[in-house]
């Protein structure tokens, strides 16, 4: 059986995408635009991870060591958010406006306010990045404990244990939400898993890949990862930003902006089709031909 149809009834199965791309639209040439590259947005951080978009199009991102969150509107412009995060890692807002992050230094995932006022969804969770979809219920990566928590949408916010045996570390719903991906960080694997109605996972598959190695580097260090309206999902690495097409196919990596590994990635702005990285003590943004979700309730 050719890779092609394989990776057709494996989109079948678990039901990936709602949508089939172009052929064009499953390279780099359907992402990225002519004479864009990369723009430095800020700088002289310790470490930053966790990008997020809210409604306006405004990006949210943290430096993990120094417990801060910061903004970049729009035009560039930087704020800080908040300087008490507890070693906050990923960030994502939900349906409702809130930000909710992986407050990790009192292994707690809160949701912040407009105001910069957060309240606690959830206690004892070992947390590194999250997803949260159209009905408020938060996915959550547990390295060190080898596992994803579930923690539902309803006002229990019931938590529980989802998946296990995994080193995983970015995690990702696909645009219909019938998907879950994560990162395993120290091997070249993208898992993914059926989200099943009480946000259980099923039907976990190594469906995309292989990730990319950087040159005599023994692991991928796959990080964050963003999806785009049409299925096509980017994943932060040491190779840079890689690609993968609906199917599961690698399609490219965009180059890095500087040497070192990327961290994370979102789409941005208004329109959504800005890329924003974040980058060691850097972020960086490019604009691109792709744009982003938001995910809607279902």
């Amino acid at each position: 059986m050719s890779r092609a149809v394989a990776g057709w009834i494996a989109l079948c199965l678990i039901s990936l995408v709602p949508t089939v791309a172009s052929a064009q639209d499953m390279a780099l040439s359907g992402v990225l635009l002519d004479g864009e590259g990369w723009q430095l947005v800020s700088q002289g951080h310790k470490f930053t991870e966790g990008p997020a978009v809210d409604a306006e199009g405004r990006v949210y991102f943290t430096d993990v060591p120094e417990s801060k969150i910061f903004r970049v509107e729009p035009d560039g412009k930087v704020t800080l958010f908040d300087d008490k995060t507890a070693n906050t890692n990923g960030l994502m807002f939900g349906p409702d406006g809130l930000l909710y992050g992986c407050r990790n230094g009192d292994k707690q995932i809160v949701a912040y306010n407009a105001q910069g006022e957060y309240t606690v969804v959830a206690e004892g969770v070992q947390s590194n990045d999250l997803v949260v979809a159209g009905n408020g219920s938060i996915w959550c990566t547990d390295p060190p404990g080898e596992r994803v928590w579930h923690i539902s949408g309803d006002a229990s916010r019931t938590k529980k244990v989802v998946a296990e045996g995994i080193r995983p570390n970015g995690v990702i719903l696909t645009p219909d939400q019938g998907t879950l991906v994560v990162t395993e960080s120290q091997e070249p694997v993208l898992w993914t898993f059926r989200v099943e109605r009480d946000g259980s996972l099923s039907h976990k598959e190594r469906y995309y890949g292989p990730v990319q190695l950087p040159s005599r580097a023994d692991r991928p260090g796959s990080d964050g990862m963003t999806v785009d309206s049409i299925g096509r999902l980017y994943v932060a690495t040491r190779a840079g930003l890689q690609m993968f097409d609906p199917t599961g196919r690698l399609g490219g990596a965009i180059a890095k902006p500087h040497p070192g590994p990327l961290s994370n990635v979102c789409f941005g702005g208004p329109q959504l089709d800005t890329l924003y990285v974040t980058a060691g003590d850097k972020v960086y943004r490019r604009k691109v031909q792709a744009k982003g979700v938001r995910y809607q309730g279902r």
